[in-house]
This record gives structure tokens, sequence and C-alpha cells, in this order.
């Protein structure tokens, strides 16, 4: 395609690549939608509950076995593993803990040890949501907010949930049951699937035929070799994000399209599932928000149930844990590693640093937006910061190309980032 006029270009763009891949992601995806719409019909019709949740089980099983095949056995040792820790640990108060080290080390080993990486890979995106899903349930025994350890057909119809088994999000064990409660159709919900899907071939399509010919293309920005090493890390960035936004437009699909995501205020029902903002993520206020929007419901799961158990240790080693445990979830692997204990520390940073600032200009500028009534007398000052944090966030985006190349990227771009973060550091340091 490099050797084309941009004339010829769009032309070939639309039959060679836009096309294709809108038939592809629809032919991947038909039969799990289905799956979904037929449960979310079938709990509306007053079932007893052990049915529905054998209904689910069966549905997860099923569409396991279309993405994974036989690979999926190790999806269901993992489910397997967890309840067998439940039952055995259910008088304990310290579950929470110890499930989350036994799934950790159960990953670690899968990975090094009980098949191959490509086939283990493929299935990473659901052995994190059923160790997610199993870890927050025993959180939330040793809190209280479940009462009991659930049957086993009660345990297996959360983890294989259809709506999530296989995209994701996370939801947790009482979202689950409100979930098969079976709400009515509605016009909401339909909207709310419907925009989901067109956004989540949208983005597929950004990914795969608009943001690796972006420049000159889309965008005929040309300059010296300076110039074209960022415009090429940015295309680069580009398509990992909008691959991930699709990724949680078609798990915010699958998930209401089952009848799950949504909030219940007196007697209206909101369908507002939101597992990925990409406005924020393109436009941040802060680096905070960027990996709080960036997946919303894995977010919550951090911060519920890591960053506050790890809070009692201090701030910053509550920070540093939560990107662990996010990089020991996501599998073992050097380079994303280095990407999410880098985020952590720029993370960490760039809040003490807007804390510290807002402190002493008494100005809305933390790493979250204030509240309409903050006490903060100086507003102007958050205009006048608003660029700088904009730009700081722009140059932590290249953190977010996760390939075999990291060190690489970062010292081909003068480890920019590193710099920033540094310094930003230093200034923390000497503002009293």
């Amino acid at each position: 395609m490099g050797v084309f006029s941009r004339q010829r270009f769009f032309e070939e763009l639309s039959r060679g690549c836009l096309w294709p891949t809108a038939q592809q992601g629809l032919e991947q995806v038909w039969q799990l939608l289905l799956m979904c719409f037929l449960c979310r019909l079938l709990w509306m019709l007053g079932l007893p509950s052990f049915v529905k949740h054998l209904t689910t089980v069966a549905a997860g099983f099923y569409t396991l076995y279309l993405f994974f095949e036989l690979h999926m056995i190790w999806v269901v040792l993992l489910s397997l593993l967890c309840y067998l820790f439940l039952f055995l640990c259910r008088h304990s108060t310290m579950r929470g803990s110890f499930l989350s080290i036994t799934v950790l080390i159960y990953l670690l080993l899968g990975e090094l040890h009980m098949m191959d990486a490509t086939n283990w890979h493929k299935m990473r995106g659901s052995q994190m949501v059923v160790a997610m899903k199993a870890i927050s349930l025993a959180f939330d025994l040793d809190r209280g907010v479940v009462s009991s350890v659930p049957s086993p057909v009660e345990f297996m119809g959360y983890i294989y949930f259809v709506g999530t088994i296989v995209f994701g999000p996370w939801i947790s064990f009482n979202s689950y049951k409100e979930t098969l409660e079976g709400r009515r159709l509605s016009l909401s919900w339909f909207f709310k699937v419907s925009c989901s899907w067109v956004k989540s071939q949208i983005c597929l399509c950004v990914s795969n035929c608009v943001a690796p010919y972006l420049f000159p293309y889309f965008i005929p920005v040309y300059g010296d070799k300076l110039l074209r090493r960022w415009l090429l890390a940015y295309e680069n960035t580009l398509s990992f994000h909008f691959s991930n936004y699709f990724v949680g437009y078609l798990s915010e699909t699958t998930a209401t399209l089952s009848g799950a995501g949504f909030t219940e205020e007196k007697d209206n029902l909101k369908w507002d599932l939101s597992v990925s903002r990409p406005l924020t993520v393109e436009f941040p206020r802060s680096t905070v928000e960027v990996v709080t929007a960036w997946n919303t419901p894995m977010s919550n799961f951090l911060h519920t149930y890591v960053f506050k158990s790890a809070l009692k240790f201090g701030t910053f080693t509550a920070v540093m844990v939560t990107y662990t445990a996010c990089a020991l979830l996501h599998g073992l692997s050097f380079h994303l590693a280095a990407v999410l204990i880098s985020l952590g520390f720029i993370t960490y940073v760039e809040h003490v640093l807007r804390k510290r600032l807002a402190d002493v200009l008494s100005a809305c500028v933390s790493s979250r937006k204030c509240q309409s009534n903050c006490s903060h007398r100086n507003t102007k000052v958050r205009a006048l910061l608003q660029d700088q944090n904009h730009i700081m966030s722009r140059l932590l985006d290249h953190y977010d190309d996760i390939t075999h190349h990291t060190i690489q990227r970062w010292s081909g771009l003068s480890w920019t980032s590193h710099w920033v973060t540094f310094g930003s550091w230093i200034l923390y340091r000497l503002i009293l």
C-alpha cells in the first residue's frame, strides 16, 4: 500500500481492508452473541435459580470450546482449583490473600511449564477473568459482602457467565446474581447493545485499517528524522489503543446482551456499563485517568481488592503492589512488566506532585477533577497547567505499545517519559 497514490489507497482500503475486517469480526463472534441473547431470554422465564446457573455454565463451556477447543481444560482446572480452595478454607478470614497467591502461582506455572506459550496466551483473557472473579469473591467473603461460600453450581455459573467468560469484563458475584433475575427487554437495553457493537467494529477497523497508515495517507505530515520517529511511535500506539477499545466495546456488547451491566435507582434501570473510555484516554487530564479509563472494571477490581488491601503499608507501596499484581495477572512478560511497573512510578510521582501543587497554589490541579464545592481559590491556575498535563500524558503514550522491543522503543525516543518523570519527582521534592 505504501506505493499507492492517496486516491488509489482509499479505494483499496474500503475494498481490501474495511469490509473484510468487519465481516471477519462478525463471523468470529456471532455464535457468542447468539448464546448471550438466548440466555437473556431464558432467564426471563422465571425458572429456578439452579437451572439458570446450569444454563450459563453450559453456555460458557460452549463458547470456551468455540474459541479455545480442548485447551479450555486449563480454564476449567483453574476454576476447580479456586472452588476447592474456597471450600477447604471456608472458615478462614484470609481467603482473599491466600487465593490470590494460589491463582498467581497457577498462572505462572501454566505459562512456564504446563503448555506452550502460544496457546496459553490465547486464553490469557479468560484466565484473567476467572482469576479476578474468584479473587474478588474470596475478598467479599472475608469482608462479609457475600455471606457464605456459594454452592458449586452458583460458583461455576458466576465463573462461566456467558456474557463475560471470553472477553470480560469482570463483574462481582452480587452483580451476577442480579443479572439472573431477568430484567425485561427494553429499548434502552437494545440501544446500548447496538451502540457498543457499532463502536467495537469501528475501533476494529481503525486499529487494522486506519492507524497503521495514519501518516502520511490520512494526515499528510512530513518532517525530519526525529519527527518521523515520534509519528511512527504514535501510529503504533494508536493501533494498540484501538485494539483495546475494540475488546472493551465488544465485552460491553456481550455483557449487556446477556443482561449484565446495569444500575438500578428506584424503578429506573440504566444500562450504563462502561469498559473503556477512549476520549478520556486520548485526551486525558492526568496519567491516573488514563490507566483508569483504559479498562474501568479491571481498574475497579484492582482498586477495591488490591490497592485498598495494601494501603495499610503506605500509598507508594500500595500503588506498586497494585501494578505488580496487574502485571502478574497479564502473564509472565518482562516487556509488559516493565511497562506496568514504570506506569506505577509515573502515576505515583504525578499524583504526589499534583497534590503538592494543589495545596501550595490552592488550585484544581490534582490528578482527579475537583468537586464543584471544592475549597480551592485559584481556579485559573488549572487552565494554565492543563496543557502541561496533557503533554505529559501524551509523552507516556508509547508505553502502551506492548511489543518485544520495549526497551528499544524507549531508547529510540530518548527515554523521554522517564526523564519527564524524574524531573517531576525533583520538582515535587523541591516544593515545600
